[in-house]
């Protein structure tokens, strides 16, 4: 059998292979001119040009971040500039990048914890990272020179979630753990004591915690498939969200402050009111599925869009793929692939239409979200 290296000859019966070839970028920047030509004919002049408009300053529509960490990523979360990002994984250490290109990995905390870090979040300054691990410690690093600042034996037990607030003047850590108890701690008073404990006495691991817009109340969930609504002044529940029917992975405040995203392992996720009038007594505003959380019970984290005050949410799944949604009408807008795990990191870009997601494949992806559907 011979192998033919010319093309075929045009006519009735020859094949249209398309092939696309990128050009180079406008002058402003934000547009990519794209080529499709047929290889039947080759011709510049016959070619079908399309342009697709750049909606970020990624250096490209989806940049892969490979090669820090050795084991999953349990969580991953821009700093509130969205300048930079960080990610934690089971391997001990915390990964520090650059948001904008070169996308570089400027810096690695090494066995940060003795046992796997399950969750990280940024001062509301940046300049701190406070991380929780398996081994139940709760430790502040400094990000500017690497160095540890503070260290609490927070639980007994794996911490599992931490959120931080400004409350009173005050930027406040809330954690949870398996001991079943939320925790809160002000880092600026010298002692190791939290300024405030939930506890409900009923020992259900706590998997979730955030913080209301005002600092003064907590949302606590776990494994008893609820969330309670703590006040932080008289250290009692205010009411309980109800909905789930498994543990609840967790939770993501709106940046209006006035609804509550919850994702549980039981695949759902509820946005719920939590204004302090609600006119539903179970204060359910949403509920979404296309998410399937799998079967290895992983807690997967949720986020709202903030640069456009709410308007989108996005939850990782055990289908290895990321969901997001429209809140006001309830409808999948995508299904991102890209990982060959489940994906359990979730965060959105404070300014940009940008999603980080992690993975169980110990990669992270960052994504250019489409301009017409946020506009």
């Amino acid at each position: 059998m011979s192998v033919r290296k010319s093309p075929p000859p045009a006519g009735p019966g020859f094949a249209l292979t398309k092939r696309a070839r990128v050009e180079d970028e406008d002058e402003e920047g934000n547009t990519m001119v794209m080529t499709v030509a047929s290889s039947g004919e080759g011709q510049r002049k016959n070619a079908l040009v399309r342009t697709v408009k750049r909606t970020s300053g990624l250096e490209s529509p989806i940049v892969s971040l490979t090669g820090a960490h050795g084991a999953e990523i349990t969580a991953c979360k821009f700093d509130p500039s969205g300048k930079t990002l960080a990610a934690c994984s089971t391997d001990r250490s915390i990964s520090l990048w650059n948001t904008y290109p070169p996308h570089d990995n400027y810096g690695i905390l090494p066995n940060v914890h003795k046992q796997a870090i399950l969750d990280i979040a940024y001062s509301l300054d940046s300049e701190v990272l406070y991380s929780g691990g398996a081994d139940g410690m709760l430790i502040a690093t400094d990000l500017r020179t690497g160095e540890r600042l503070a260290k609490y034996s927070a639980h007994y037990g794996p911490l599992n979630s931490i959120a931080v607030t400004l409350s009173g003047g005050r930027e406040l850590v809330l954690t949870g753990g398996d001991d079943g108890v939320a925790r809160v701690w002000d880092l600026s008073l010298d002692g190791k004591d939290p300024v405030a404990e939930f506890d409900d006495g009923r020992d259900c691991p706590v998997t979730a915690v955030e913080w209301s817009a005002d600092g003064n109340q907590c949302f606590v969930g776990g494994v008893d498939n609820e969330v309670k609504v703590w006040d932080l002044r008289t250290v009692k529940v205010v009411y309980t969200l109800h909905g789930h029917t498994d543990t609840i992975a967790s939770l993501a405040l709106s940046p209006s402050g006035h609804f509550l995203a919850t994702y549980s392992l039981d695949s759902a996720l509820i946005i719920y009111d939590v204004r302090p009038f609600s006119s539903d007594p179970m204060r359910v505003y949403r509920s979404l599925t296309g998410a399937p959380a799998g079967f290895e019970s992983s807690l997967i984290r949720v986020a709202w869009s903030r640069h456009d005050n709410g308007a989108r949410i996005a939850v990782g799944g055990g289908d290895r793929t990321v969901t997001v949604w429209e809140v006001e009408s309830g409808k999948i807008l995508y299904k991102l692939p890209g990982h060959k795990g489940t994906v359990t990191g979730v965060d959105l870009h404070p300014r940009e239409p940008i999603i980080l997601t992690g993975s169980k494949d110990t990669n992270l992806l960052l994504g250019e979200l489409d301009a017409a559907d946020y506009a």
